[in-house]
């Protein structure tokens, strides 16, 4: 797929869109509001959008900055930024990250001593009853999980030590794509097993027909890592403008 239709694509993974492909919301469980303006790019071009609130006169000014925008890449800032800025915080203070986007092959092989459960399997929807039976571990509590219905579907899960280590799971999940969530417990970062759960999460049936990501933040390190044990190729670079 052609990098500018790959990003099209994480467009429509990440929000839900209205008719005209304006930004309603982001494409979670939680509903959660999307970004105010949402830019990302490769060598073929950008894709642009604009939350479906934003004023028509401030809407304009920013599509005609965006038209004369270069292909954003991964480490240039994009070159209207400044002007996005006081654009959107001119009624309201905004704040802006900068992103990562690879590209996350089906089907991925990691070698790994990590047992992978996925919630395809009756193994997983057996993990799923028991951990609503007795509750979530402290070392999942603390990541944010607290019930079952926090692991959104589909996940996979390593298990090391007879313990959940990583979890990857659907952050945004859409009838062309899936973008990667993943958190790992404190007690077993950095030997491996988000990479091990995140080739298992690849390899989910439910995944097969859609486009994978695995996207973060350009300052997360750790998440790098975790992409470089993999082998994953960086594809495009994301600008990411929130009201505060």
């Amino acid at each position: 797929m052609l990098g500018i239709d790959w990003l099209k694509t994480d467009y429509r993974t990440l929000f839900r869109l209205t008719g005209d492909g304006r930004i309603e919301r982001e494409n979670d469980p939680d509903n959660s509001p999307g970004p105010r303006l949402w830019l990302s790019g490769c060598e073929e071009g950008n894709v642009f959008g604009l939350h479906a609130d934003l004023p028509d006169d401030i809407v304009t000014e920013l599509e005609s900055l965006a038209a004369d925008e270069p292909p954003f890449l991964h480490p240039a800032n994009p070159k209207h930024l400044e002007r996005y800025l006081s654009l959107l915080g001119s009624h309201t203070p905004v704040a802006h990250n900068f992103g990562l986007i690879y590209e996350l092959p089906n089907g991925l092989s990691y070698a790994t001593g990590a047992r992978l459960i996925g919630s395809d399997s009756e193994e997983g929807r057996e993990l799923a009853r028991s951990l609503s039976q007795t509750g979530m571990p402290e070392s999942l509590r603390e990541l944010g999980f607290h019930g079952v219905d926090d692991f959104w579907q589909p996940w996979c899960v390593a298990i090391a030590g007879g313990e959940i280590a990583s979890i990857a799971f659907a952050a945004r999940l859409s009838d062309v794509g899936a973008e990667l969530g993943l958190v790992t417990a404190k007690a077993f970062r950095g030997q491996g097993h988000a990479a091990a759960a995140t080739a298992g999460w690849s390899r989910l049936p439910s995944l097969r027909s859609r486009t994978l990501f695995y996207s973060t933040d350009r300052g997360n390190i750790s998440s790098q890592r975790v992409a470089a044990r993999l082998g994953l190729r960086l594809r495009g670079a994301s600008l990411r403008i929130t009201a505060q």
